[in-house]
Order: structure tokens, then sequence, then C-alpha cells
């Protein structure tokens, strides 16, 4: 028969209490994140656009969070090496990855299977920044000085003029294609293994025109052959003052080259609102700002809810525009 009397009560009270202190203190302990080293993965090499971004970002953040963030290159097959990898990881916080124009938007339909969904996958933490893309001919092979001369030239001669580009599916591809769609042409693609070996083609006369970055472009801007011609922003970009957007050609056209930031779909919402606070303080850093536009990085910043349905919009746009021109990868 239980006995119920004031002393006994009180005593299994306070034994519950301790008990329940005892077990909510690892998981409160839990809480404090970050308590170790954070894993942000680029799906690309080291030494190129988006591994300087992910460094120069990373260190001002290890600094607020108080832990390390250790960046991991996983490069390979169009960005699905790293964001498989991210897709997969523990949603724990640590691990976070920064994806791309092709991560995000294009490879849903480039590829007939995908080891991950984007949209399904991850969860946005903020857009990083984007680079502006250019329109460059060499002059000597393609006599050609503004978007509407190309355009007048493509149409004399369909298929005639070859483009080259740093491979099939790249945003740079993508945007010749719509390029070529929204002006009514037909231009070659030439694609080549990453857009060091076109420009070397470009420069040499080999190849007549090319869509790329402009941190990329301007190595080759110094030669005499060499021309900007248009830019894909909307409007005239900072980097190229004088150089007419092709929008004011081809109205409503633009194409960008863009990152941001995700992590694993199921991290808990105040892990997300901690790294997009510690990015936003590191992106707003003066110094790291103008080293950002200084290698021709327009910095974005942004709400997860934006993040998402920016992606949304590029997928449905380059969906568009994969599927009429018929480009499939495996």
């Amino acid at each position: 028969m239980p006995i119920d009397t004031p002393l006994t009560r009180r005593s299994l009270m306070t034994a519950a209490a301790a008990l329940g202190a005892g077990l909510a203190a690892p998981a409160f302990a839990q809480q404090a994140y970050p308590a170790r080293p954070v894993h942000l993965i680029v799906p690309y090499a080291a030494g190129g656009g988006t591994d300087f971004f992910a460094r120069l970002v990373a260190g001002s953040m290890s600094a607020t969070l108080g832990q390390q963030i250790v960046v991991e290159n996983r490069p390979g097959a169009g960005t699905q090496i790293g964001a498989e990898a991210a897709a997969k990881a523990q949603p724990d916080g640590y691990t976070f990855l920064l994806g791309d124009t092709s991560t995000y938007a294009s490879n849903m339909s480039l590829y007939q299977k995908l080891p991950y969904n984007p949209q399904a996958d991850f969860a946005p933490i903020s857009l990083t920044g984007r680079f502006a893309i250019v329109l460059l001919v060499n002059t000597d092979k393609l006599n050609v000085t503004s978007p509407q001369a190309l355009i007048d030239a493509a149409k004399k001669t369909p298929g005639a003029i070859d483009y080259a580009s740093a491979g099939v599916g790249s945003p740079f591809h993508l945007a010749a294609e719509l390029f070529a769609q929204s002006a009514g042409i037909k231009l070659n693609h030439v694609p080549y293994k990453g857009a060091g070996p076109a420009l070397q083609d470009l420069a040499g006369g080999q190849i007549g025109m090319m869509f790329v970055d402009f941190a990329t472009a301007r190595s080759q801007l110094n030669l005499k052959s060499i021309k900007a011609i248009g830019v894909c922003s909307p409007g005239e970009f900072y980097g190229l003052p004088g150089v007419p957007a092709v929008a004011a050609t081809v109205p409503g056209f633009e194409a960008w080259a863009w990152q941001g930031f995700s992590a694993p779909a199921k991290v808990a919402p105040e892990i997300i609102a901690k790294l997009r606070e510690t990015y936003l303080k590191a992106v707003n850093d003066p110094a790291i700002k103008q080293k950002l536009v200084d290698a021709g990085i327009d910095p974005l910043q942004s709400t997860p809810q934006e993040m998402a349905a920016y992606m949304a919009a590029e997928t449905a746009k380059w969906q568009k525009v994969i599927k009429t021109a018929g480009i499939k990868l495996d």
C-alpha cells in the first residue's frame, strides 16, 4: 500500500527535480553552439573565385563564432560531389555548404539523376555573392563591337559563329544559350574543360567569343584583340564603365553566376539564424567587402526565405533555357 504523506511527497518532488536537472544539463550543454570546428564545403577546387570567397569570409566568421570554420574543397561532377556530402551530413550545424547556380538551380534540369534535391535537402541561410558575366570577343577573329553587331552577324550566317564556354551546362554556357534564344539567333557551342583553356583559345584567335565572369576576364582585357562588348547585368557594371548591358539590346536579358550558403535540411532554425548573423557581420565589414568587390564579386545578403524564392525562380528560368536547347548531362 503506498505511503502518501506530506513528507514523502516533498521528498519525491525534490528527487524528481534533482533528476530532471541532471537530465537537462547535458541537453542544455549541447545547445552551446558551436562547441567544435564547423566545416564549410566548397564544391570546387582550391584557388577559384568560390574558394576565395569562402576562405575570406570564413576567417571573419570563425572569429565571431569562437570556433574555426574549416573550408573543405569537394570538387567534381558539376558540384554534385560537394552538394551530396553536405546534403547527407548530420543536421547538427557543423556542416554547411557554399553552393552556386549549378548546385541550386541548373543541375535539376541538366542531370537525369541527382544525388540530392536542392529544394528538399537544403535549408537556405543567405545568398552570398554573384559574379558579373561579360561577353568577350576577339575582334581579329570576330569583327563585332556591340551586342547588336553580333546579333546581325549571327543572323546573316546562322550557326557559323563559334563560342567557347567553361563546359557544358556551366553558367557561361547557359548565359550564351539564353542570349541566343532571347535574340533569335543560332550560335555554335565549343565546350572546354574550364574557363582558363577557353580564354587561351579566345586570346589566340582560335575562337571568336565567349561569356565568362568578370573576375576571370580581367586578365585578358589588356590584350588589344580582346574586347568586352556587353555585360549580363541589367545595367552598367561598375567594373567595366562604358560597356553596355546586353539588356539594352535584348530587353530582359540578365545572367549571373551566383552563390549562397545552405545547411542540411533539418538543421535547427536557431543555428541557421546564428550562421546567417555571423555571415552578415563578416560581409558588412568594409575591408572584406572591398576585397570581394576588387575580386569582381558583388556581395549579397538575404533572408532564408528570399534565398529560397531566388532558387525557385532561377530553377524555372534555366529549366526553360536547358529544355529549349536540349542540353543533357549524364
